[in-house]
């Protein structure tokens, strides 16, 4: 996801990458899934609190790729200084008493992905919108969960360039 983060800051954002996974790397969605899931959830969570923490006063906005998606999405949620959320390939469970009062928040997904099926997306859209956050989600037909990644056999460049125009384009009218 590097390339991610050199696209967002050729676009002129400033982006901060934390490494949750102390330099360990997976080469497939399911060695990424076996990694999150030696570490834990909850360490996860803690590892991303610690690398958000001071930043979270200068009104930042989340993003996070699949399980990182997750991640981004429970900082922002907790971040009422938060400007804004930005997921690509996956979501998290939401908390009954959530509040997102205005956040802005984007979501691309592959459609179908096997890790975000039609009914949780549906789910989770109404819970965000009920939370109060201002949502859009964005699906992109045949591509793989991943798609965004040169790096990644899931890899759909015309989904990928369609889902980085939305995307910058979000992020500027923050």
């Amino acid at each position: 996801m590097h390339a991610a983060a050199d696209r967002l800051r050729a676009a002129g954002h400033e982006v901060h990458v934390p490494d949750l996974y102390d330099g360990r790397t997976a080469g497939t969605v399911e060695e990424g899934m076996d990694l999150g899931d030696e570490i834990g959830g909850d360490e996860l969570l803690k590892r991303a609190i610690a690398a958000a923490a001071p930043l979270s006063d200068r009104g930042v906005v989340y993003a996070g790729f699949s399980l990182g998606g997750s991640l981004a999405q429970n900082l922002a949620l907790a971040d009422e200084k938060a400007r804004g959320l930005l997921l690509l390939h996956g979501t998290s469970d939401l908390a009954e008493d959530a509040a997102a009062d205005g956040l802005p928040v984007q979501l691309h997904v592959a459609d179908p992905d096997p890790f975000e099926p039609h009914d949780w997306l549906n789910a989770w859209y109404l819970r965000m919108r009920r939370a109060g956050a201002e949502v859009e989600v964005f699906r992109y037909p045949g591509a793989g969960h991943l798609y965004t990644d040169p790096d990644l056999p899931d890899h759909d460049p015309e989904a990928a360039e369609k889902t980085w125009s939305v995307a910058l384009s979000f992020l500027a009218e923050l």
